[in-house]
């Protein structure tokens, strides 16, 4: 079995690694001899000593006749040669670039091991572990014979070729000694045991006329674990005892001629090093050549006696001297019978040695190698060009003066960053040379120590890798006083050593892709260990040599590194990735003519005069929130050297689907290829855009253009040719994803301000924002405004334009909902664009098969679905259903389908497919070529933007759905989505695995919104959704939900999402053990305590609407009830949780008033309370201390709940009513797949809570009628005599009519109709008593009175039920309490609103008191309210404004304002963001202007004393004028204080 095994494998290794048994399985298959087999493999004749195999071994030792040796050695050969051609041929092999790999797959192994003295013709094994097993052994060479080398060093276990026999006089034969025992003998009898062994050998060497190293500490013999020939080294105590031990060439020789001979022959010990990284003992290998040069041993014969210690007479004998020969590798004594013969041979040796000593010293041309082409190679991995889709690392020690003169081709290099041990980089080496080029960041090994553990986009983000070159200095900085600090070698290695294999792993695996990047040595001065560690620590990561370059100036410097780096990669691998004593002038001009850009440090924007001005790319580099498209865009490109075939490649991943880029625009307009069809969009797009810039005088600041699109319909691409037309009228960007809104405006400030000196007059910037949310745009026009406001820029000059790109399902939809400045992008072509579409068409066929265009041939087919449908079936007709790739295709087209965005790396696609990186060589097996030919049409490949990660994608939308639904056929969707979710390779590969796991996520939790665009509104994930409709399908989407909570790490929203779904499907016991199983991971998240109230909330709402009694029995209602107040705790919980960030409204007030209001219904269908009087005796149970005798029992353990539900309820209604006076009713897009509510009560709460109010005050009212029909009614018919009535049923009589809350009264407003709002305020305001004793109600009821009656001025102002402002200012200042007892938020508002003065005159000492307590107060509570809570101020609704008028009429309501302003929604919300309702003609004399001052950064106005001043809070803190000003402004009142509006500097 062994031998038949060896015979598979030898032919699949390096010969150089092969046992006996794979030599035997060679030697039969050339047809040599069984004998002679079996004798070569007694022999231990291995791989390596084949290399070395001699006639006269072969015939003396083996016996093999001439005709089996001249056969063997023939064979041998051109086994060398096959080999040596494939090292030659490697650099040729990586011509054909990292894109054109054969899928060959060779075994990691050794290449040829040849016995030559030079380092080059050895190669690595691939493998340098320090094991003794025989493919683990790493071969390596000899030192240079009778050559003193400074930096020469062995590697311990390393192994040396056997020992050899005399070859041609000149290249040594070779022998070992391991003195492995013999080094620990005292001083006297280790010379001796030396000197035997020199000169014994030496003695043959000089008979022999050849030359020889005899070499101690090298094994002679296999022993234990250890080789023939592995270096072990020995530990010198003494180097004397090496050096005395040939004072015995005197005793010994002959006799004096000999002995001076012998002397002249015999050189000094060579002590080399041995390294071990395992062992801190210095241990040496000890050598001694011999070179008997013919002008000393010529006509001579040599006789030694070899010196031996005798222990019985403790001293040193010469045994009798006789002549040595070499026979083979060993050294025997001349034989008596044999000595004439030799003795006649040597005039022949003696004349051949006279021959190779003279052919030796003939100097040789060195033709040496071509330099330029292999640093090209080494630089771009076998590419003949260098562009943008490599990163670089450098890793570099002290720079000359003169070096840094010829850097220049850094410039271009896509440098990630530089591994920099000059500490005084910064201040006078590369560091500071480089960032007059390029900005940098500074950063030391602890930077990357990622102490906070965050996830690798979060630590990328930190340190804004991909932004700027992160330069780290390894051994600290001499300029800066705190970080890191110099340090000396050993402690380096100490220190430090862990931080930067820390360092280089993260770099390694985890943010940068296997084969996306170059690691490049400059050994620029002398080289210490800390260099040498790292590239120890990179090879280690990188698994071998490839993609690593060294390049040094000084062979000196490259003989030390390559001597230390050995320990790690042969010395012949090394000088294979070496460019040395190439000068950096010579490097520098070589990478300039292969970059494909040219190093330029400016580029030009347009000013406003028609003219350019430049722009440094160290500037461009601080604006890196943005993408600048300059008016040279491009020109940087070397287009003379780019071949046709490069073009071609830019333009076909274009028009197969990939994103545009600048490139393809560039080449167009200089005719290198077909121009870009301008689509109707452009056109309209850019004549709005006209209009924009060329008014006398802007409407805003800030304008805006729209663009929606469907998915893949090219609305980027129009976006960007916008972008690049504009390109040199106004100044353009594109704003990079996941950048804060505060830097993004920076940023644009500073764009439009680069250059110009008068900030009033500057070209307008033009934004690209692509597929961001409303409320990010929102935010960012706002802070732009802002900084126009500070700056004080005149607001009728054009400053930006936010060019707005969003996809949407239905985007002609939104254009016709939304301004005159928005266009639609569709996948339908309109009668002027067909002909274009076509032409192009045809155009591009002539160059490529319609298969390399596809996604433009979709789209000149509009999109057809039969199109799509037909293309997508032939493709998949071809296809293997069972193979890894179709898999692979699955997988892709669900995410591309379901998730927007999505795309899978190629390291997971490699791992997913498993492809491990198999390596020959110099090349990487390419992922593509892995791929079959349908894949290729299908996947595209791309760099995303953030990670710089290459990925693939299906190449549109549609298809990737297509090929889902057609796939689906044999494997139904929720069978791809398991297997997806439980392949573990995939969910656990380390590599992009944030973004990877954030696609998934997205796939089971992320719901349809119309509101984003999406077709329709979703309860799950549209996946779950899709599964759960089909047969059998709700427990399978259990299942897939149950596979994603284990795959995703318990995530606890997944298990949110699953409670939900079991409830949804009426499984309420498991819906409520994974409630629980969410609560037990986020136990104080709103969110997720809230879908544990909606469990008993929907199991109550069963429970009851499946109830067969309609009069149900108390001890029937039990469990009703017991789930109910279940329901109602868990909603509690959660209301007291801290909120999140982005959570203004609690949700779970709505699930408490939901769940309370039918339980009052239901209370009232139980028997004991369905009678004529049951209604009755249900209110005084609830809110007494009476408790029927039917439920006291039944019911035992609900009393006390029940009892408190009216309290309960009415606390929810308020909090709810708060939070809306404070807060606008908005939702962010995250919070939307969490939120569980109705959509009721998230997109229309104010009326859900009018409407709730009423049905709660319903079933506590007495009215004739108690039917719910009637509790939402408007009737005055309810409202009899107030002074009959009793405190708390007006209350409930008013709540009903709409009168109970703030909310409810000042929805009222919106009401189209004023006469009837009015009608039904002047009804609430009957229902309190006429003659105003006031004494039985509480602050609320005071508070709602008179919102009621600020409310009817504002809708009947004639009403008789108006009282005046002096009467509701003297009923408010019962508000007013002392000591800790606070006011509601409500009555502090109402005193701020009713005792702000129409004039700063009119006020009087205790009204401004009264004023100042109750803002101050009013923004404490709102301090205390918003602590827990991430406000924007856009969030906080402005109720009411001051107008001109007296009296009541000074209070005016919002809605009175926004009936002035017309246009779209979102027309209306642009003119309230971009300021321009001030300038309304009827707002303006609507409202008042009032006068302050700003003092110290804030706000304020004079109060009614003379001293007394109150504070107005800024609406945008950014509108402050800059220093004291004198201001005027327009007032709003809202919940967290008094608010100043469009604040002007007075004249």
């Amino acid at each position: 079995m062994e031998s038949r095994s060896s015979n598979m494998e030898w032919r699949e290794m390096p010969y150089d690694s092969w046992t006996e048994s794979h030599v035997s399985s060679w030697l039969k298959c050339i047809g040599i001899k069984e004998m002679y087999i079996k004798k070569l493999e007694e022999e231990e004749v291995t791989g390596p000593v084949l290399t070395t195999l001699q006639r006269e071994f072969l015939s003396t030792t083996i016996g093999m006749k001439s005709g089996q040796i001249e056969h063997l050695l023939k064979k041998r050969d051109e086994l060398l040669k096959s080999e040596q051609h494939k090292i030659k041929n490697k650099i040729d092999l990586c011509d054909k670039g990292r894109d054109d790999k054969k899928e060959t797959l060779l075994v990691l192994g050794q290449e040829p091991k040849l016995c030559s003295q030079e380092p080059c013709d050895r190669a690595e094994t691939g493998n340098n572990k320090t094991t003794s097993t025989e493919t683990d052994l790493s071969y390596c060479d000899y030192r240079k014979f009778d050559q003193y080398e400074k930096e020469c060093r062995y590697v311990k276990h390393n192994v040396l070729p056997p020992e050899t026999g005399i070859e041609n006089m000149i290249i040594p034969c070779h022998e070992y000694k391991s003195l492995e025992t013999a080094h620990k003998l005292e001083s006297k009898k280790l010379q001796t045991k030396v000197a035997s062994e020199v000169l014994r050998f030496a003695c043959a060497c000089m008979n022999m006329r050849a030359n020889g190293t005899i070499h101690f500490g090298i094994m002679d013999k296999v022993r234990g674990t250890h080789k023939h020939g592995e270096i072990i080294g020995i530990p010198v105590k003494n180097q004397e005892d090496f050096v005395d031990a040939l004072d015995y060439i005197e005793k010994c020789f002959k006799d004096s001629k000999q002995q001076c001979d012998a002397r002249s022959c015999i050189k000094n010990p060579r002590f080399i090093e041995v390294l071990d990284k395992e062992s801190t003992e210095k241990t040496w290998v000890i050598e001694y050549d011999v070179v008997p040069k013919a002008s000393i041993v010529k006509n001579k014969i040599y006789y030694v006696g070899i010196p031996k210690f005798s222990e019985k007479d403790n001293k040193v004998k010469c045994e009798e001297k006789v002549p040595y020969h070499r026979v083979g590798a060993n050294t025997p004594r001349i034989p008596e019978n044999d000595f004439v013969h030799f003795i006649q041979g040597l005039t022949e040796k003696d004349q051949l040695r006279e021959e190779a000593e003279s052919s030796s010293n003939q100097t040789t041309m060195d033709l040496g190698e071509d330099q330029e082409r292999k640093l090209t190679i080494l630089l771009t991995c076998g590419e003949t060009r260098m562009d943008s889709s490599l990163f670089y690392i450098i890793v570099t020690n002290k720079f000359q003066p003169e070096h840094l003169d010829s850097i220049s081709f850094l410039g271009p290099m896509n440098l990630f960053c530089v591994f920099d041990f000059d500490p005084d980089s910064k201040t006078s080496g590369l560091c500071g040379r480089y960032k007059k080029q390029k900005a940098v960041n500074l950063h030391f090994l602890d930077n990357y120590a990622n102490d906070s553990r965050l996830g690798t986009t979060d630590f990328i983000n930190s340190l804004q890798l991909f932004e700027r070159t992160s330069w780290i200095f390894c051994n600290g900085r001499n300029d800066f006083p705190s970080g890191e600090q110099t340090c000396d070698e050993k402690t380096w290695i100490k220190t430090r050593k862990k931080k930067l294999k820390k360092a280089v792993s993260l770099i390694c695996n985890d943010i940068l892709p296997k084969r996306s990047f170059v690691v490049l040595f400059l050994l620029m001065s002398d080289v210490e260990q800390p260099l040498v560690e790292t590239f120890h620590e990179f090879y280690a990561e990188m698994n071998g040599h490839d993609c690593l370059a060294v390049i040094s100036e000084s062979r000196e410097n490259y003989k030390k590194w390559s001597s230390l780096a050995q320990v790690s990669c042969h010395t012949s691998t090394l000088k294979e990735i070496s460019i040395v004593e190439m000068p950096l002038s010579h490097v520098d001009a070589t990478v300039q003519s292969i970059q494909l850009s040219k190093n330029k440090p400016t580029r030009t924007l347009p000013v406003l005069n028609g003219g350019l001005c430049f722009l440094k790319s160290v500037e461009e580099a601080m604006l890196d929130s943005l993408e600048i498209i300059s008016v040279d865009q491009c020109d940087d490109t070397k287009l003379e050297i780019m071949s046709e075939c490069e073009i071609q490649q830019i333009d076909t991943y274009f028009y197969r689907g990939g994103k545009i880029d600048w490139k393809n625009f560039w080449l167009a307009d200089k005719h290198k290829c077909e121009g870009i069809i301008k689509r109707d969009a452009y056109t309209q797009a850019t004549t709005v855009l006209e209009k924009i810039v060329h008014r006398s005088n802007a409407i805003r600041p800030v304008e805006s253009v729209n663009i929606y699109h469907h998915p893949g319909s090219g609305g980027s691409t129009v976006a960007r040719h916008i972008l690049w037309s504009w390109r040199k009228k106004v100044r353009c960007a594109v704003v990079k994803q996941c950048k804060e809104i505060t830097t993004v405006c920076e940023h644009a400030v500073g764009l439009r301000e680069h250059g110009e000196k008068d900030k009033n007059n500057c070209l307008p910037v033009l934004l690209l924002l692509e597929d961001r949310n409303a409320d990010y745009i929102d935010d960012l026009r706002r802070e732009l405004g802002n900084v126009i406001v500070t700056k004080k820029i005149s607001r009728s000059v054009l400053c930006f334009i936010l060019l707005i790109c969003n996809r949407s399902n239905d985007p002609e939809r939104i254009c016709r909902a939304s301004s005159s400045q928005t266009v639609a992008v569709t996948h339908k072509l309109s009668a002027a664009e067909k002909p274009l579409f076509s032409k192009k068409r045809k155009q591009l066929e002539l160059q490529f098969q319609p298969n390399f265009i596809l996604t433009f041939v979709l789209m000149s087919e509009e999109f057809k679905p039969s199109y799509i449908e037909d293309f997508v079936k032939n493709i998949l007709d071809k296809i293997d259903h069972s193979s890894l790739i179709t898999r692979l295709i699955r997988f892709v087209a669900l995410l591309n389908s379901y998730v927007e965005d999505s795309y899978i790396s190629v390291s997971h696609c490699e791992a997913c497919l498993g492809i491990a990186t198999h390596v020959d060589k110099t090349r990487y097996h390419a992922f593509v070529n892995h791929l079959n030919d349908e894949a290729r049409l299908i996947f595209i490949h791309f760099k995303e933007d953030s990670t710089h990660i290459s990925s693939i994608r299906v190449i549109h939308p549609k298809v990737a759905k297509e090929i889902l639904t057609q796939l689906s056929v044999n494997l139904p969707q929720s069978d791809i989505a398991m297997d997806l979710i439980n392949d573990k390779v995939l969910i656990n590969h380390r590599f992009d695995r944030d973004e990877f796991l954030k696609f998934i996520r997205a796939l089971f939790v992320r719901r349809h919104k119309r509101s984003r665009g999406d077709p329709k509104d979703t309860t799950f994930s549209p996946l779950i959704e899709h599964v759960s409709t089909r047969r059998g399908g709700v427990q399978k989407a259990v299942d897939l939900m149950k596979a994603a909570y284990l795959s995703l790490g318990k995530d606890a929203y997944v298990a949110q999402q699953l409670a939900r779904l079991f409830y949804t499907n009426l499984r309420f016991e498991e819906a409520l053990e994974w409630a629980e199983e969410a609560k037990s991971l986020l136990p104080f998240d709103t969110f997720v305590l809230d879908t544990l109230g909606q469990v008993y909330k929907r199991w109550f709402y069963h429970l009851y609407d499946t109830l067969e009694e309609k009069e149900p029995s108390p001890e029937r209602g039990i469990e009703i009830i017991s789930t109910a107040l279940k329901a109602i705790a868990a909603f509690r919980a959660s209301e007291k949780t801290p909120k999140k960030e982005t959570v203004s409204l609690n949700s779970s007030y709505y699930g408490e008033a939901d769940v309370g209001c039918r339980l009052l219904k239901f209370l009232s269908g139980v028997d004991v309370f369905s009678n004529n009087t049951g209604k009755s005796e249900l209110r005084q149970y609830l809110l007494t201390d009476y408790i029927p005798a039917e439920v006291k029992t039944p019911w035992q353990r609900f009393h006390q709940q029940l009892k408190g539900l009216q309290k309960s309820l009415w606390h929810a209604l308020e909090c709810i009513s708060e939070d809306l006076t404070y807060f606008q009713t908005d939702i962010s897009e995250e919070d939307e797949e969490l939120d569980a509510r109705d959509p009721e009560q998230v997109y229309n709460p104010r009326e859900w809570l009018t409407r709730k109010s009423a049905v709660y005050a319903g079933f506590f009212c007495v009215i004739p009628d108690e039917s719910d029909q009637a509790a939402e009614s408007n009737s005055a018919d309810m409202a009899g005599p107030a002074e009959k009535v009793s405190p708390f049923q007006r209350q409930m009589k008013t709540y009903m009519l709409g009168g109970g809350n703030v909310t409810a009264i000042l929805s009222l407003l919106y009401d189209k109709n004023p006469q009837r709002a009015g009608k039904k305020l002047e009804t609430i305001i009957g229902m309190y008593p006429e003659n105003l004793k006031w004494n039985d109600l509480d602050q609320t009821e005071i508070a709602n009175f008179i919102f009621c009656q600020i409310a009817l001025n504002c809708t009947l102002p004639g009403s008789s039920k108006l009282l005046s402002l002096q009467k509701l200012q003297d009923l408010s200042k019962r508000f007013i309490k002392k000591g800790r007892n606070m006011s509601s938020a409500s009555a502090l508002f109402l005193l701020s609103l009713l005792f702000w003065p129409e004039t700063s005159d009119e006020l009087s000492s205790a009204g401004t008191q009264i004023l100042l307590s109750a803002i101050n107060e009013l923004q404490r509570l709102f301090d205390q309210k918003s602590q827990h809570v991430s406000l924007r101020k856009s969030k906080i609704v402005t109720h009411f404004f001051l107008a001109k008028a007296r009296g009541l009429n000074k209070i005016v309501h919002r809605s009175a304002i926004e009936k002035h302003v017309n246009g779209t929604l979102s027309e209306r919300k642009l003119k309230w963001l971009g300021g321009e309702v001030w300038k309304t003609k009827e707002v303006v004399q609507l409202l008042k202007r009032v006068e302050g001052w700003t003092e110290n950064g804030s706000l304020f106005v004079k109060g009614g004393t003379r001293d007394s001043k109150i504070r107005v809070l800024p609406r945008y803190s950014a509108s402050l004028p800059n220093g004291n000003e004198n201001v005027t402004f327009y007032l709003g009142f809202s919940f967290d204080g008094v608010l100043a509006s469009d604040i002007q500097v007075m004249e």
